[in-house]
């Protein structure tokens, strides 16, 4: 697994962006993705994952309603479309690949990360 995030950038409050996480190695994977985000001075904090098998998904409160995990497992990608931005998303967002088809909430579920995209939300 080798994971690429992209889809960063700067945008307004209210606004929106979708970012794209690729699992760049052409083996197949059955591994769970999450989204994370850090905060300057603050802990990585799980945002959304999906699981593979099925596709269910889950997100933490901050972003329930707003954010939206999908995934196209023909192009090995996970996008997360962040809509109704608020300038307290504006983080370094990164996904990650879980240990298991499951994309559990929390950081020791996952193995393999991608390098961060920031998001930055003006106010």
């Amino acid at each position: 697994v080798q994971l690429q995030a992209s889809g960063g950038g700067l945008v307004q409050a209210g606004g929106s962006l979708r970012l794209s996480c690729v699992n760049s190695r052409r083996t197949s994977s059955n591994n769970g993705v999450g989204w994370f985000r850090q905060a300057p001075g603050k802990e990585r904090e799980f945002v959304a994952g999906i699981d593979w098998k099925g596709g269910s998904s889950r997100y933490s409160e901050s972003v329930k309603g707003r954010f939206t995990i999908s995934r196209d497992t023909a192009k090995n990608t996970v996008y997360l479309q962040m809509n109704s931005l608020k300038s307290e998303d504006t983080a370094v967002y990164f996904c990650a690949a879980a240990r298991s088809p499951v994309a559990g909430t929390s950081r020791s579920l996952y193995q393999y990360w991608g390098q961060g995209t920031q998001v930055t939300v003006s106010s």
